[in-house]
C-alpha cells in the first residue's frame, strides 16, 4: 500500500461535515487527557495491540494529536497523527456499524485541519488502505515508490 501526500493548505472546509454529524448526534472532537485508557482500550480492542500504541503516542502529544467521534457519550471512531512520525496521519478507525455515514470523513478533515493549524503544509498518509476515498476526501496523491514506506521491517508477534 502506498503513501499519500496532502496539501493541508489546500484541504476543503470540515465545518458542514461537522455540522450534519452534529445534527445526528455525532461529535467530532479532539481526545481530552483523562480520556487516553478509555480511547486506547477502545482502539486495542477494535483494531488491535499496534495501532493502540501508536494512539497512545498521539497523547503524548501537545495538544493532543487524536480526534474521536462520540455517539451517546460513547467512542465511535478515532483519527491520530504524528504518532508513528511527525507528519504522518493515521491510524484511523470507524465502528462497522457507524461506516457509511461520513463519520471516517469528518475524522480525517478534522485531523488534517488539526495538523494545519499545528503548522504543517502538508500531511503524509501512511500505507494508506483506500486511495479512491483520500483523493476524494482530501485531494490526496500517490507519492511514488512509497511502499512499504515508513512500515518497513515490521516485528512480528
Amino acid at each position: 500500500m502506498p503513501d499519500l501526500l496532502v496539501k493541508l493548505y489546500a484541504l476543503p472546509d470540515p465545518s458542514p461535515r461537522l455540522e450534519r454529524l452534529g445534527t445526528q448526534g455525532i461529535i467530532i472532537r479532539r481526545a481530552m487527557a483523562y480520556e487516553k485508557h478509555l480511547v486506547a482500550g477502545w482502539v486495542r480492542s477494535r483494531f488491535g495491540e499496534g495501532w493502540a500504541s501508536e494512539c497512545e503516542v498521539s497523547f503524548s502529544r501537545i495538544p493532543i494529536a487524536c480526534q474521536i467521534a462520540t455517539a451517546q457519550g460513547q467512542v465511535i471512531g478515532f483519527a491520530c497523527s504524528d504518532a508513528t512520525a511527525l507528519g504522518l496521519f493515521g491510524p484511523t478507525g470507524v465502528l462497522e456499524a457507524e461506516r457509511g455515514k461520513g463519520v471516517g470523513a469528518a475524522l480525517l478533515l478534522a485531523s488534517l485541519a488539526d495538523m494545519a493549524a499545528r503548522g504543517y503544509a502538508y500531511a503524509v498518509i501512511g500505507g494508506a488502505g483506500s486511495l479512491e476515498f483520500y483523493e476524494r476526501v482530501c485531494g490526496a496523491t500517490e507519492i511514488p515508490a512509497s511502499a512499504p514506506g515508513i512500515y518497513r521491517d515490521r516485528l512480528k508477534v
